[in-house]
């Protein structure tokens, strides 16, 4: 018997029914008595994500550079710093995290992110739309390739990780195509070749001190989380990603949510596309090249089990924003660039191992 999930269930432990025995919960491998071992257990897992970006957080403080007794780490522009750094990737992998909690994986969003910002260049500068209608655009074309991978990958049975990797190359090739091969430079004006000025306002920040892709990155994370916890969407996501065959008898529409959830992952990385051309002013086909292996890194060190139903959007949250404090921290310190992959490498092998412990244990 398959126990779905209520909503705000989304990182805690469902209690099976009288009689349920050792039968299987969505998300997880068997039942656990309340107040037990397994339970403490498992709420210690569930903050893990937060313990780490606390740790990391002390530790950028103590070994961070200092400049005339200040903390550079602490100073109010390297702290934004690290929010805007953080914003793309954090978009992405909210996103991601609704793939792999349905037990799937989508390695097109950073090809997606190259072709909305081409998209959003193109549409501004060389065919004169304003920011709405260009915006509008993008975020249609990024839904609808994401929700095309879903139905490939439903309707058809192949893997997500073929699907979204024949995506990668498409989407790659098709910012090419739109764009000659060539980055498209976004200027600012009235005048032909130029942009609305309005658009700008990705580049700016809020009282000069929060950046306007933070605001709408925590945003995006804030609406996710009521997603997850509130509504039957997210019940049935955790249900196919805990057992896909149960959920489908059970009277899930696993097609429907399959699609939905790729059209969701791929409206995001067109979100973060448009976020990415206005912070650099252009779009470039190359544009968010490798993107998706750092989202997948988030969900991961955010505690999200890459065998599907089983995670929390507040995880992959914190997942990112530890990523952009290690990036930050690793940079002011002038380590070298490929030590610095080799430290991430590192702590995405621990958090994975820490996953593989926690199902060991509960």
């Amino acid at each position: 018997m398959t126990h779905l999930r209520a909503p705000g269930e989304e990182s805690g432990t469902p209690v099976a029914p009288a009689g349920a025995g050792t039968a299987g919960v969505a998300g997880h491998r068997r039942w656990r008595r309340p107040g037990g071992r397994g339970e403490l257990v498992e709420r210690l897992f569930a903050v893990q994500s937060l313990f780490a970006l606390l740790l990391v957080f002390v530790l950028a403080i103590a070994v961070s550079p200092r400049r005339d007794g200040e903390i550079l780490f602490l100073s109010t522009e390297n702290l934004g710093n690290i929010v805007r750094a953080v914003s793309e990737i954090g978009i992405i992998a909210v996103g991601m995290t609704f793939v792999v909690l349905l037990g799937g994986i989508d390695l097109s969003v950073g090809a997606i992110l190259g072709l909305s910002a081409v998209g959003t260049a193109t549409l501004m500068v060389d065919s004169g739309l304003g920011i709405l209608p260009a915006v509008t655009v993008v975020l249609l074309i990024g839904a609808l390739f994401g929700a095309l991978q879903g139905y490939a990958t439903a309707r058809l049975g192949i893997q997500s990780f073929i699907v979204t990797l024949a995506g990668l190359q498409v989407a790659r090739g098709l910012a090419r195509i739109w764009s000659d091969g060539l980055g498209i430079p976004i200027a600012y004006g009235d005048g032909p070749q130029q942009a609305p000025p309005a658009f700008e306002i990705l580049n700016g920040s809020i009282n000069g001190v929060v950046p306007v892709p933070a605001v709408l990155f925590i945003g995006i994370g804030v609406a996710a989380i009521v997603v997850l916890r509130k509504t039957a969407f997210a019940r049935h996501v955790y249900a196919i990603g805990g057992n896909e065959k149960a959920a489908r008898l059970s009277g899930v529409p696993v097609l429907r949510v399959k699609v939905a959830v790729f059209a969701i992952a791929g409206l995001l990385a067109a979100v973060a596309g448009i976020i990415h051309a206005g912070q650099l002013n252009q779009g470039s086909p190359n544009d968010g090249a490798g993107y998706e292996l750092d989202a997948i890194a988030a969900v991961v060190i955010g505690g999200t089990s890459l065998a599907g139903g089983t995670g929390s959007m507040g995880g992959t949250l914190a997942g990112a924003l530890l990523l952009g404090i290690l990036n930050n921290i690793l940079a002011l310190n002038n380590i070298d660039a490929n030590v610095q992959l080799l430290i991430k490498g590192l702590v995405i092998v621990a958090a994975a191992g820490l996953q593989k412990l926690r199902r060991s244990i509960v």
